[in-house]
């Protein structure tokens, strides 16, 4: 008979009627027994491992049938294991943790909503049909805060998919078609620019001058008078800053590349007021890299009566905007951005609506020679 039970202990089999294993001595439960189905067919074998005899007796005759008419190519003993998802992520992780700054967003996006629905899923098993479901979901669903995902959540889903996917084929743990492909990308306007008013500035710095925190109000400052992205401020080390030559020394910034910028002498004198309390000018927990300031910020931005909307990263682009509208060029404002391409500038080379409007009523003006020079001609 080709049909035994199992021990789980040394995974070994023996005849049905035995209570414990004759191997290692294990005793046999009543309930919830393994069998080992085990089938030979001109000199090819093939093992199942499954719960009940009437199940095992299922699957020796599908396998006797298979094999007879050819059809289970079988090479080893034992069939190798479909790859899934969650395969592929766990040799991703340790991948992404060396070679992107953004790893802790892609573990957060796939324990939270790709794992639980393609998590345990074999690679060959997710179809596009699939993906564009989790989209509808998405679309129809709400986020923790009770509000619709943004379509750039969704993207990210699907991003981080198909690049899971695309390295499994590099890796040659899978060799399907990658069933993003042929997903259409929702379409995300994240062009964001934010602006603040002469009246928000000024609320803003008033509340500054007058808060209670001096590094909080500081790192605002800054960010202001620099435009650095907060993570750049977040790592900023004492010995980046070359106050002589009114220098600023960016090790890792977005682009990789370490560059040397240029900043004000007043964002300077903001460094200079604060206490070195620690290798890092604005720390965190004992005396460490500091790695969040939302906290601080809405409370900063309520005080000043700043729209909700208006996040950290509008310092930057209001940096940008007012350099802009007083006539620094676009390629000089870049270097101050650490930006690798000027399409990249573009985004916040937006003129302040205000300049824009001064800018506007000027253009009435424009023809007004034109039109006494026209006048004068008439008269002759």
């Amino acid at each position: 008979m080709s049909i035994h039970l199992y021990c789980r202990q040394c995974r070994s089999s023996c005849q049905l009627k035995e209570k414990m294993c004759p191997k290692c001595g294990n005793l046999f439960p009543r309930e919830g027994k393994k069998y080992r189905v085990s089938v030979k067919v001109k000199g090819k074998v093939v093992n199942r491992i499954v719960d009940n005899v009437t199940i095992a007796r299922e699957v020796e005759a599908a396998i006797k049938s298979d094999l007879v008419r050819e059809e289970f190519d079988i090479t080893h003993h034992k069939a190798k294991k479909a790859v899934t998802l969650g395969d592929v992520w766990e040799k991703y992780l340790p991948w992404a943790k060396e070679h992107k700054k953004t790893w802790k967003d892609d573990e957060y996006h796939y324990h939270r909503h790709l794992e639980p629905r393609f998590g345990k899923k074999a690679l060959d098993a997710i179809t596009s049909f699939d993906i564009e479901k989790m989209k509808l979901d998405f679309k129809r669903g709400l986020n923790m805060h009770g509000k619709p995902f943004a379509a750039a959540t969704i993207k990210h889903q699907i991003v981080l998919l198909r690049r899971l996917f695309n390295l499994a084929l590099k890796w040659n743990l899978y060799q399907g078609k990658n069933p993003v492909s042929a997903v259409e990308m929702p379409h995300v306007d994240n062009q964001i620019t934010e602006f603040l008013t002469d009246e928000e500035l000024s609320r803003l710095l008033e509340v500054l001058d007058n808060w209670s925190f001096d590094n909080s109000a500081a790192f605002v400052k800054y960010a202001m008078l620099s435009g650095f992205r907060r993570s750049e401020i977040f790592k900023l080390q004492w010995e980046h800053v070359d106050f002589e030559r009114n220098l600023v020394t960016l090790p890792d910034p977005k682009g990789k590349k370490t560059v040397i910028i240029p900043v004000s002498k007043e964002a300077l004198d903001v460094l200079n007021g604060l206490n070195r309390t620690s290798k890092f000018v604005f720390p965190g927990r004992n005396g460490g890299q500091r790695t969040d300031f939302k906290g601080p910020w809405a409370r900063i931005r309520k005080a000043a009566g700043l729209p909700d909307r208006f996040r950290f990263h509008g310092l930057r682009h209001n940096f940008a905007s007012q350099l802009i509208s007083s006539g620094v060029d676009l390629a000089v404002v870049g270097k101050l951005l650490s930006h690798k391409q000027a399409q990249t500038t573009m985004r916040y080379a937006h003129l302040r609506p205000d300049v824009v409007q001064a800018a506007a009523a000027e253009s009435g003006k424009l023809f007004e020679p034109k039109k006494k020079t026209m006048v004068r001609l008439t008269k002759k």
